[in-house]
C-alpha cells in the first residue's frame, strides 16, 4: 500500500450496487486502495469486474438510480468526496480530478469545435477571459500533438487517435492532480495506442499528475504503471508494486491472466485460458468468488471469503492458498 505520508488518494471499503428490475448487482464489494502523488496505479481485470465503477465512484458520476454507493470512504488530498454535495463536486471535477472516457467517438460533442470543448472546461474552472482561454486551449492542443490551427475543426474531421488526443487535452486542460483513464486506447490500433500511452505518461510526468489507468491489457500495465490492483468480481484479489505482480504473481486468478497471454519465447500449440466464466454479480458464490474457476479451490474456499494478507511488504493477496507462477 502507499506510504501514508505521501498518500494522495485513499479508497476504503467501497461498496457499490446497481438495482436492475428486482435484482441487485453487486458491482464493487469492499475495495480499498491507495495512490501516492505523481504515481500511476493500474486496475486490471476482465470486463464487468467493477473497474469503471470504481473510477466513476471517485468522480461521483455514477447514474443514480440505478447505482448506489452503499458504504466506504473516498479521500482525495485529505477531503472525503462522498460527503461533498454536487456543487462542491463540480469544483473537484476537471480542476482537482479529471477522467478520460473509454470511447473518444462518443466523449466529444459533435456540434462543437474541438477548441471550444477545451475552452468550456477552462472557463468553468479558471478566471480566464475568452481570449486567454482560447490561447490556452490552443496550447493544450499543441501539447497533445495537434496544431493549434485546428482549433475550429469539428470531431468528425479527426481520426480516432486524434479524437483521443483531444479528449486527453480536455482532461489535462486545468492541470488536474488526479487523472482517471478508462481504457483510453481500446478503440485505437496498436501503433496509435503506443503513441497515445507514451504521450499520456509524458504529460503525467510533466504535470506530476497521479493517474489510475483502467485496462485489461497487461502489456499496457507493464509499460505505464507503478502499482497494480487485480480486480475480480468487484474485489481486489491481488495488489502490489509492478514487480510484485509480474515477478511474484500469487493469486490463481492473476496467474490465469498471465497464462492466457502468448509468449514468443515458448512454442505452444494452444493458449491456456481461465476455465469457466466470471460469476453472475446478482448471485455471487458463497465463498471466494473465483473458487468455481480455481484449480486450487478447497472446501474452505467455497465456504469463506478470504481476507487480504500481506505476503511481502506492500504485496497483498486475497487467497487461502496463494501460488507461485513458474
Amino acid at each position: 500500500m502507499a506510504n501514508k505520508e505521501n498518500e494522495f488518494l485513499s479508497v476504503r471499503n467501497l461498496e457499490v450496487i446497481y438495482r436492475s428490475g428486482g435484482d441487485i448487482v453487486h458491482a464493487v464489494n469492499g475495495v480499498s486502495l491507495e495512490l501516492e502523488k505523481g504515481k500511476t496505479l493500474g486496475l486490471v481485470g476482465e470486463t464487468g469486474a467493477g473497474k469503471t465503477t470504481i473510477a466513476k465512484s471517485i468522480m461521483r458520476i455514477l447514474p443514480d438510480p440505478p447505482a448506489e454507493i452503499r458504504g466506504g470512504e473516498i479521500f482525495l488530498d485529505g477531503e472525503d468526496l462522498l460527503k461533498k454535495d454536487e456543487e462542491a463536486m463540480q469544483k473537484v471535477r476537471g480542476k482537482k480530478a479529471a477522467m478520460i472516457f473509454q470511447d473518444p467517438m462518443t466523449a466529444l460533442n459533435p456540434l462543437m469545435t474541438v477548441g471550444d470543448q477545451i475552452l468550456e472546461v477552462l472557463l468553468l474552472h479558471n478566471n480566464y477571459s475568452r481570449e486567454e482561454g482560447m490561447k490556452k486551449a490552443g496550447e493544450m492542443l499543441e501539447e497533445v500533438g495537434i496544431p493549434a490551427e485546428r482549433y475550429r475543426e469539428y470531431p468528425h474531421q479527426f481520426s480516432g487517435g486524434m479524437k483521443q488526443r483531444v479528449v486527453i487535452a480536455m482532461a489535462l486542460a486545468c492541470d488536474p492532480e488526479l487523472l482517471l483513464a478508462d481504457e483510453p486506447t481500446t478503440a485505437l490500433d496498436v501503433t496509435i495506442q503506443a503513441q497515445v500511452l507514451e504521450m499520456m505518461k509524458a504529460l503525467a510526468d510533466k504535470f506530476r499528475t497521479s493517474m489510475i489507468l483502467i485496462t485489461h491489457d497487461l502489456g499496457v500495465i507493464a509499460n505505464t504503471c507503478d502499482t497494480v490492483a487485480v480486480i475480480y468480481a468487484g474485489r481486489i484479489v491481488e495488489y502490489g508494486k509492478l514487480e510484485d505482480i509480474f515477478d511474484h504473481t500469487s493469486h490463481p486468478y492473476t496467474i490465469g491472466l498471465f497464462d492466457s497471454l502468448p509468449d514468443i519465447n515458448v512454442k505452444t500449440d494452444r493458449l491456456k485460458p481461465i476455465a469457466g466464466m466470471p460469476p453472475d454479480p446478482t448471485n455471487l458464490p458463497e465463498g471466494c468468488a473465483f473458487s468455481p474457476r480455481c484449480p486450487y479451490a478447497t472446501e474452505e474456499c467455497r465456504k469463506k471469503v478470504p481476507e487480504s494478507k500481506e505476503l511481502t511488504p506492500g504485496h497483498i493477496c486475497a487467497c487461502f492458498h496463494p501460488q507461485s507462477r513458474s
